[in-house]
């Protein structure tokens, strides 16, 4: 599901977060295989946030949503195993990548990428907190629950408030979803590539392990 400028509006209005304009136009989007791994490749709107060299013969990339709990489970059960096994020991280079289902969501994205900059260790923290803390600020009171996360981590209140009212930062998260949506053929969370070939799902760290090892045997 792409955010629409109608529908984010609107919700945006309902939670209490800023109503926002309309966004910019998009660039045509050229044809490509899904499992293209030139394709997943392909630069962004947004820099990626990544963990692990760039030069690692193995590139997994995660669409996820901020309000997935499926998403939040693989966070919490599966990523840091294969964190400790490949990427700390820099054999793969790990991907993230934003892919909002609701308007809650694209408000979590935008905050890590506030709080982050530029700094992808910083990014993943975040994200994590983020997903660690899902039911208290998708459930609850959406507004004030990231703007107390980002106070913790070391934002004003206004700057939270520009964080949110974000036009262009919000234009290119959909930018990027709208590539993954059209040309990777991305249409749930999580979904994975791993060196182009796409797995849909939380999937199991033996599933990930088994791929991963296989590729770098090859």
């Amino acid at each position: 599901m792409i955010i629409t400028r109608r529908a984010f509006t609107a919700a945006l209005s309902l939670t209490g977060l800023a109503a926002l304009a309309g966004f910019s136009p998009f660039h045509l989007i050229s044809e490509a295989l899904a499992d293209d791994a030139s394709a997943v490749a392909q630069p962004q709107q947004l820099p990626d946030m990544a963990l692990g060299p760039k030069d690692a013969p193995v590139t997994i990339t995660e669409y996820a949503s901020m309000t997935c709990p499926h998403c939040a489970a693989f966070n919490e059960n599966v990523f840091p195993k294969i964190k400790a096994a490949y990427i700390d020991t820099g054999k793969i280079r790990y991907v993230f990548r934003e892919f909002p289902l609701d308007i809650k969501a694209a408000a979590g994205s935008m905050l890590s990428r506030c709080i982050a900059k530029d700094d992808a260790a910083k990014y993943f923290a975040v994200t994590d907190l983020l997903f660690k803390q899902q039911a208290d600020w998708v459930m609850k009171n959406t507004t004030e629950t990231l703007t107390r996360i980002g106070k913790q981590a070391g934002l004003s209140q206004s700057q939270v408030e520009a964080c949110l009212k974000d036009q262009a930062l919000l234009d290119k998260i959909v930018a990027d979803q709208k590539y993954a949506s059209d040309v990777l053929k991305v249409d749930s969370t999580p979904t994975f590539f791993i060196n182009g070939e796409k797995i849909k799902g939380e999937t199991s760290f033996e599933e990930f392990d088994k791929r991963i090892k296989a590729l770098l045997k090859s």
